[in-house]
């Protein structure tokens, strides 16, 4: 049952739509568009140009209006594109009025997030999770995906078979749902074996935004081989490695990245993946501190922390990307103690931001790690001194 007819194939022609309205500024908007960009080339197509419309708020038929609409349209049959993509999420009315007016196939940012998540899930639990999304997103859109049974008479009788038609549907996708939770529900008891069975080991779960490099941190730290690249979720799955310093062990896990205007099906689907870091004694909240938005990013995780109910936990903030950070702020010219002022500008900033829980690294120039072994080392030892006051050595 499950329409998989929206799946981006490879080097797919992309435009790419944004409404400029209420708080969501022009520079917000170019922005997302960006990471609409980024997530467009994760799922394989190439971007040919992105649209704005500004509006007091989005047209409840076009969401961008007629006259934007049609110049959409012109173009992107000009330019023989195959998808227009809308960074808001769309319902299944304006999909189908969008879709009519322009003549090619439309789809929105949840939808493509969906889809990457779709193509990258690998194990059994991220495969039943994604697919519970997507039929969550489904379910309230299936009359915009009937809209063409209307069209097929006129007058009266020809509305019954397309209602009956969307009835049939909404049950089967429903049973689908129900049917999905429930083997979910059963994955979820096994995770939470494994677990229990992990014994009293201090638990570190690594979160951040998506490609901010917790991947390639967790592969340096742990020695363990998790997928990472230059992509938008790389990881789906979180992966937990033992890992001893100094004598000293301790649980790291890798989570899947956070990012805005996450789909909420797809949150409420991968909670019990995130019960890693609900259970976390240590969050180590990475950062790309090379990114423009570094700042806004951190919010959007620590947002999502608080929905999950982790934000009161130790939190140690790495700012990775150092070495990209200095390539695209200082000038060649630019000497070197004055470098170094601004750098420790920033240091003392965060440190003071933080309660001295940041340290600042670069994962592929390898460059402070033994500094983030050694705060790690010391906080998880500290938590193992609280949980078990009568021992002077733990292992």
């Amino acid at each position: 049952m499950l329409d998989k007819s929206n799946r981006i194939k490879k080097e797919e022609k992309a435009v790419l739509v944004g409404v400029v309205h209420g708080e969501q500024t022009e520079t917000l908007t170019k922005e997302y568009l960006d990471e609409l960009a980024f997530l467009a080339e994760t799922a394989g197509a190439v971007t040919l140009k992105s649209f704005t419309q500004k509006l007091p708020r989005p047209d409840s038929k076009t969401f961008v209006g007629k006259g934007k609409l049609e110049e959409i349209g012109e173009y992107a049959r000009a330019k023989g594109a195959d998808v227009v993509i809308f960074d808001d999420e769309l319902s299944g009315a304006q999909i189908g009025n969008i879709t009519d007016a322009i003549g090619i196939r439309t789809i929105d940012r949840s939808d493509l997030i969906l889809d990457i998540f779709a193509a990258r899930a690998k194990t059994a639990q991220a495969k039943v999770q994604v697919e519970l999304a997507q039929y969550q997103y489904i379910l309230p859109r299936l009359r915009g995906m009937w809209k063409h049974l209307e069209r097929l008479g006129g007058g009266i009788g020809t509305r019954g078979p397309g209602e009956t038609e969307i009835e049939t549907d909404r049950r089967i996708v429903k049973d689908k749902i129900a049917l999905l939770r429930k083997r979910l529900q059963e994955i979820d008891k096994q995770a939470q074996t494994q677990r229990k069975e992990r014994g009293e080991y201090i638990r570190v779960a690594l979160v951040g935004y998506t490609n901010v490099g917790k991947s390639t941190l967790m592969n340096i730290m742990s020695k363990a081989e998790v997928f990472a690249e230059n992509k938008l979720f790389a990881t789906l799955d979180t992966t937990t490695r033992k890992v001893v310093y100094e004598q000293t062990p301790f649980l790291l896990s890798d989570t899947v990245g956070f990012i805005r205007k996450l789909p909420h099906h797809l949150v409420e689907s991968f909670k019990s993946t995130l019960d890693e870091v609900r259970e976390a004694d240590c969050l180590l909240h990475v950062v790309d501190i090379s990114h423009p938005g570094y700042e806004d990013q951190m919010g959007v995780v620590n947002k999502t922390l608080q929905e999950l109910g982790a934000f009161n936990k130790p939190i140690i903030t790495i700012f990775n990307k150092m070495d990209l950070y200095e390539k695209n702020t200082f000038d060649a010219w630019l000497e070197d103690e004055v470098k170094q002022d601004m750098l420790h500008q920033l240091e003392d900033r965060w440190q003071t931001l933080t309660n001295n829980s940041a340290i600042f690294v670069s994962a592929t120039e390898r460059r402070n790690i033994d500094g983030l072994r050694a705060t790690i080392l010391g906080r998880v030892k500290q938590l193992y001194e609280e949980r078990y006051p009568y021992l002077t050595n733990f292992y």
